[in-house]
């Protein structure tokens, strides 16, 4: 009797181990998991595997599933913000441990985070001219800012919050990666609508003057076309620094 529950409980261990290795998991995992499931039916009344556990197929695919190791998360994160809060989102974020190692040609922040010692940073954003550049610098230096990207006229600075928060700094369960990398604010659409209003006006002024005036007007309707133009240019510039500061996944 205990050579047939012997023999049974061998197969039944010897079919899950095959399975669970062609699922993909590591020699050394499935050993540790049937000692596991052998000291537990040790330890129970029945003796019988497929009694306490189930068929070993069935068993197979749930431990395959329960115990894989989850997904990691990426290191890497490439966001852009609008100039109206790009300070508080690189705060916001650098709370949960993202370093900001430069800014591309897109003007998209390059991020990285730390998996194994995720440390919290701070930022600030400074406007230097060419000349200006070294005596920000010399300045910010003193307080532990170092300089992490440079985008038009606007240059950012981190530092580690480790000199002010000590071991504190480091968290121990970071948030995942943000699910999105385009934070555009409500005074940058607002913004946007405002240009585009001034542009309809300067329209429909041209329209009109050109309809009822256009024989002794065309001064004016030269300015008011120039007004337009200027407008559309304005709207036009507007869109394209966000959207050189747009992420496409690319």
């Amino acid at each position: 009797m205990n050579s047939h529950v012997d023999e049974t409980t061998g197969d039944y261990f010897d079919e899950l181990a095959v399975i669970l290795a062609e699922a993909g998991m590591p020699a050394d995992r499935v050993g540790a998991m049937l000692d596991d499931l052998a000291g537990y039916l040790a330890e129970s009344s029945s003796g019988d595997p497929e009694e306490e556990f189930g068929p070993a197929a069935e068993l197979a695919r749930e431990l395959a599933v329960t115990s894989a190791p989850p997904a990691a998360d990426a290191r890497t994160w490439c966001w852009t913000a609008d100039l109206f809060h790009d300070v508080r989102m690189l705060n916001e974020y650098g709370a949960q441990g993202w370093e900001v190692d430069g800014i591309d040609t897109k003007g998209l922040f390059v991020s990285t985070r730390d998996p194994e010692h995720p440390q919290q940073w701070e930022y600030r954003r400074e406007l230097v001219s060419p000349g200006r550049r070294r005596s920000v610098l010399d300045l910010l230096a003193p307080d532990g800012w170092e300089p992490c990207g440079r985008w038009v006229c606007f240059e950012y600075f981190k530092r580690p919050k480790a000199a002010s928060l000590g071991p504190a700094a480091e968290l121990t369960a970071p948030p995942r990666t943000p699910g999105r990398n385009i934070f555009l604010s409500p005074r940058f659409y607002a913004l946007i609508a405002g240009l585009l209003a001034l542009t309809a006006v300067a329209l429909v002024s041209v329209f009109r003057v050109a309809g009822t005036e256009l024989d002794g007007s065309l001064d004016t309707v030269l300015g008011l076309l120039t007004g337009m133009m200027m407008g559309v240019l304005a709207v036009m510039a507007v869109l394209w620094l966000a959207a050189r500061r747009r992420n496409r996944n690319r």
